[in-house]
């Protein structure tokens, strides 16, 4: 029987206690073509799916494997799962409202990002444009460090092999999907060489990895930007380019920009010639540089950035 509260709609398989269809509302708009195909270039295999505005993928939810199915529908985002206890359903849905970015406010960022007419113009093109999130902070610290300086096809390629040596076989019939995400604690044990990666960015992986496990709330949102990027620059490997990606993706810092992002360069120089410099233009987009970083990759194409 359906069961309604003012932020989301809940049913529940009668037959099966453990399937549940959610109806999670939005403030429009929202430009979904653009979430779709940045979570379609970035499917580490066996993990994620995405096709025909459909995107699926395999998660942990309280020890238990568990499926999603997310559609866009008008002013709502509509979620199946599949395999997740009922008394976990409110965290799920937080975590879901934080990935897809659906308690934005677009009205108030576009107003005050049309100030500059390049964001205005972007805006124009992709009203409601999202910055999607992280589902957990292992897996987006993870696939940030496997992109540090490759391609988003290259770094998912490393992924789907992170997934393969040391994933988990999915406990769910789910076509396409075979595996879960490492778990942190395998992650910290693991030895990531022979992966085709260099040993720097090996090594990398184990030592964000170690200290997220030393401090869980490491990247947690709600954090001032500069103590983040302070704490995450103190470790090695990890450069003013991924602590700044890592706020953004992860932390939801609204106003994190990675200035020295290849991408978001060659975007910015390909709208406004090639003078432009990124740090000065950045100013003007202030304190919503996370949601113009996001217009200026997308103006790119599907894949967005050049890296993870």
């Amino acid at each position: 029987m359906p069961k309604l509260t003012l932020q989301h709609g809940v049913r529940r398989s009668l037959s099966n206690p453990s399937h549940h269809t959610l109806w999670l509302r939005y403030r429009a708009p929202y430009h979904w073509p653009s979430t779709l195909a940045f979570l379609a270039a970035r499917c580490i295999p066996g993990i994620e799916t995405c096709a025909d505005g459909i995107y699926r993928r395999t998660l942990i939810v309280a020890g238990h494997h568990a499926v999603l199915h997310a559609t866009p529908l008008r002013n709502q985002l509509r979620v199946h799962l599949e395999g997740v206890p009922s008394a976990m359903l409110p965290a799920l849905i937080a975590r879901l409202r934080r990935v897809f970015d659906l308690d934005a406010d677009p009205a108030r960022i576009s107003a005050e990002l049309s100030r500059d007419p390049l964001m205005a113009n972007l805006l124009m093109q992709r009203p409601g444009l999202r910055v999607p999130q992280g589902w957990d902070a292992c897996e987006q610290a993870m696939r940030t460090v496997l992109g540090q300086q490759i391609s988003v096809a290259g770094a998912m390629t490393l992924a789907g092999r992170l997934v393969q040596r040391h994933g988990v076989p999915l406990r769910l019939p789910a076509p396409g999907l075979s595996h879960v995400f490492p778990a942190l604690p395998v992650l910290v044990a693991a030895q990531f060489e022979n992966m085709g990666m260099p040993r720097a960015r090996a090594t990398t992986l184990g030592t964000l990895a170690n200290a997220l496990l030393a401090e869980p709330g490491l990247l947690r949102s709600g954090q001032v930007l500069d103590d983040l990027l302070r704490n995450l620059c103190r470790l090695k490997g990890i450069g003013p380019w991924s602590a700044q990606y890592l706020a953004l993706r992860q932390a939801g810092a609204a106003d994190a920009l990675p200035l020295g992002d290849v991408a978001l360069i060659k975007a910015l120089r390909l709208l406004e010639g090639d003078e432009a410099q990124l740090a000065e233009r950045a100013l003007a987009w202030r304190p919503w540089r996370a949601y113009a970083a996001q217009h200026l990759w997308a103006s790119l194409g599907p894949a967005g950035t050049t890296r993870r």
